[in-house]
């Protein structure tokens, strides 16, 4: 009997009692969960005669989405690994004064780390964003919902990669590294909502009212 083909290990992994992976990869699998459908809707749209004036574009889309959901898809190990680091440099001696400064620097350097990681997660979820708006502003419209959940999961993906940045810059004390990481948390941030509502907007979709 063959596999289930929808078994996921991932998951089980998520739902294990072990720290790692966590929220940070989870934000990555659901940025590329929505580059994986970006690809799939470019490529619903290439190749169709009635959609001939976009096919060069969405068969680059396919190219772009491919390349991002591999890039999304390492930083799910990635983001595990950098955690993993964390927890390693907190469990450092710090019986001498020695020890107490290697830990210490230790834990800096780690939480550095564990910080560009997500970053570079709310980054490639913005990119899914884009993409998720060129194939619903000029894919096949009978994909435009599959565009829209796209482009909802990027944006989760970027809030979650978010929340993990601002939490590992609570206990860092290298100021510039700080400010340029929250202004660059800002600029995703707001990239996302826009691109998120151009979405649902070009597929002609709104939200319910909470």
């Amino acid at each position: 009997m063959s596999a289930d083909p929808f078994e996921c290990p991932l998951l089980d992994a998520l739902a294990s009692g072990e720290p790692t992976p966590g929220g940070g990869s989870a934000a990555a699998l659901a940025g590329a969960a929505a580059a994986a459908l970006a690809a799939m809707v470019a490529r619903l749209t290439a190749g169709r005669p009635r959609f001939a004036a976009v096919d060069a574009e969405m068969r680059a889309t396919v190219e772009e989405a491919e390349d991002l959901r591999r890039r999304l898809t390492h930083l799910i190990a990635a983001d595990a690994a950098a955690y993993d680091q964390v927890r390693a440099a907190y469990r450092l001696p710090k019986g001498s004064s020695e020890e107490q400064a290697a830990r210490a620097a230790a834990v800096q350097e780690a939480l550095k780390a564990a910080s560009r990681t997500p970053l570079e997660t709310a980054e490639a979820c913005v990119a899914a964003l884009e993409l998720a708006l060129r194939v619903a502003q000029r894919g096949n419209p009978a994909a435009a919902t599959d565009a829209c959940v796209a482009a909802l999961l990027a944006h989760a993906g970027l809030q979650g990669a978010v929340l993990n940045v601002q939490v590992n810059l609570q206990d860092l004390q290298d100021a510039a590294f700080v400010a340029a990481s929250r202004a660059a948390v800002r600029r995703h941030a707001q990239a996302g909502a826009a691109l998120l509502q151009q979405t649902l907007q070009a597929a002609g979709q709104t939200l319910p009212a909470a």
